[in-house]
């Protein structure tokens, strides 16, 4: 009798879990997806990435339902679980990114409503992928420098991110497992250079130093550090220097975002806990909101061709908890 009572529940329990978790109209759309983002699995790990999209596409379309600022969307990272969208892409070491007392000094007058410097020449570069690497920071590094020196001499680099991965060590920083634009400052500066792109190029991983100084392209002079929460001191740098370079948190939602303002109640406003570094080029205001323009460096397929729009004034996910940029040694 034991025995088959329990043959009658393994065979619904057979049942039940041979019952798939969706549909053919989900398989299709994974299959839409992976043909748009050229993806391809072996046939077990095809069910495991099904099963993480369907999870991410849920979450998506009830974020969409609701009545936010910003808006959420498929990308190249849907079949992926946050944790390891963070093991791969974030800042995995600790990052100790405040300046106290920064030396950044603001003015007292007056500035514009919105500013955004991809407008007001050519002072940005397109933006870039670092790939499966957590080398944010020597995007956001690149980008800030290849600005302030195309504003002081009119001529727009593309610059080497490869060599900060390889080189800038020594100071505190840990190539495909994180950095500071802070720290990448202070090693361009001592170290007399940073390459271009062209002659130092980009692998999306470590490997030996081949930093050649007859080769460096652009220089820094200084390192200025705006003060720790001071996101009015950033305000005046965008508005009349240069776009800035910042850190922030990356919580789970933000990997799915499209467009929008984002906002954001889960992740943390304090230096300790940011992960990801970006380039902010600008701001403005909708509807009574105010936000930043800010270059990421997930190729142009993710957010708005590349970029998204985050809160102003709300040190939201601890944006203004280290921000900083270089003058340039031209």
């Amino acid at each position: 009798m034991n025995r088959l009572i329990l043959a009658v529940l393994f065979a619904v329990l057979y049942q039940v879990l041979a019952v798939p978790l969706y549909t053919e109209e989900d398989e299709y759309h994974f299959k839409s997806w992976m043909s748009q983002y050229n993806k391809k699995y072996e046939i077990n790990e095809f069910y495991q990435r099904l099963q993480i999209f369907l999870e991410n596409k849920k979450r998506i379309d009830q974020h969409n339902e609701g009545n936010h600022k910003f808006s959420m969307g498929l990308n190249q990272f849907s079949d992926m679980t946050f944790a390891e969208f963070k093991k791969t892409y974030l800042l995995t070491e600790p990052q100790n990114c405040s300046a106290t007392r920064g030396n950044h000094v603001s003015s007292n007058g007056l500035y514009p409503d919105a500013i955004d410097w991809r407008t007001k020449g050519h002072y940005i570069t397109d933006v870039k992928n670092q790939g499966p690497c957590g080398s944010c920071w020597t995007f956001s590094t690149t980008g800030c420098l290849e600005s302030v020196t195309a504003i002081a001499t009119g001529k727009l680099l593309q610059l080497a991110e490869q060599q900060l991965i390889d080189c800038a060590g020594d100071f505190d920083n840990h190539g495909c497992n994180g950095g500071l634009p802070s720290h990448a400052f202070e090693y361009i500066m001592y170290n007399k250079g940073l390459m271009t792109e062209d002659d130092y190029p980009y692998q999306a991983k470590g490997g030996q130093c081949r930093f050649k100084p007859q080769l460096a392209a652009a220089f820094v002079k200084e390192v200025v550090n705006i003060t720790k929460y001071d996101e009015m001191g950033m305000v005046d740098a965008v508005a009349r220097l240069n776009p800035v370079s910042f850190a922030y948190e990356v919580t789970s939602d933000f990997m799915h975002y499209k467009d929008g303002i984002y906002t954001s109640t889960e992740c943390h406003n304090t230096t300790d806990m940011v992960n990801h570094a970006v380039l902010a080029v600008g701001y403005a205001e909708e509807n009574g909101t105010p936000y930043w323009i800010v270059k990421n460096s997930w190729g142009t397929n993710w957010g708005i061709k590349g970029y998204f729009y985050i809160e102003r004034g709300k040190n939201m996910c601890g944006l203004a908890a280290c921000s900083s940029y270089p003058i340039p040694l031209v």
